[in-house]
This record gives C-alpha cells, structure tokens and sequence, in this order.
C-alpha cells in the first residue's frame, strides 16, 4: 500500500474482542482483521447490486446457509 490513510475507529468491547480473537487465531494484526472484513463486504455489496446472494457452503452445489439483512 503506497498511500494509505490512518482511521480512528471506536468500538464496542464486545467487537473488539471479537476482532482481537479473530486475530490471534489467524495469526494476522487487528488491522488486517478490519481490512479483510472490509473486502468482504465489498464482495457482499457488489454481489447485492447484481442480484446475487451470500451464503456459506460445505459443498459448493449446495448453499448451507445464506447470510440475510447484512446489508
């Protein structure tokens, strides 16, 4: 990233906990967290604006469950 820019953020202690334990488990910063969960979202919003859903699958001929009201 050449040109970044600083963002203060201010969160509940239940979502921080949330992003510091999805941290530690993947091994990454809170930031990466917080950018990750922003690139799917981004994934999510363009998804919607075609007329698709989200959803997480097992098998990948069979949606398991769709993720609903996320945007």
């Amino acid at each position: 990233m050449t040109d970044t820019l600083r963002l203060n953020l201010l969160l509940s202690p239940e979502l921080n906990r949330v992003i510091e334990e999805i941290a530690d488990d993947t091994g990454s910063s809170r930031s990466e967290v917080i950018r990750q969960a922003l690139a799917l979202m981004k994934v999510a919003h363009q998804g919607k604006k075609e007329g698709r859903h989200l959803g997480l699958v097992t098998d990948p001929k069979r949606l398991d469950t769709e993720i609903v009201g996320l945007l």
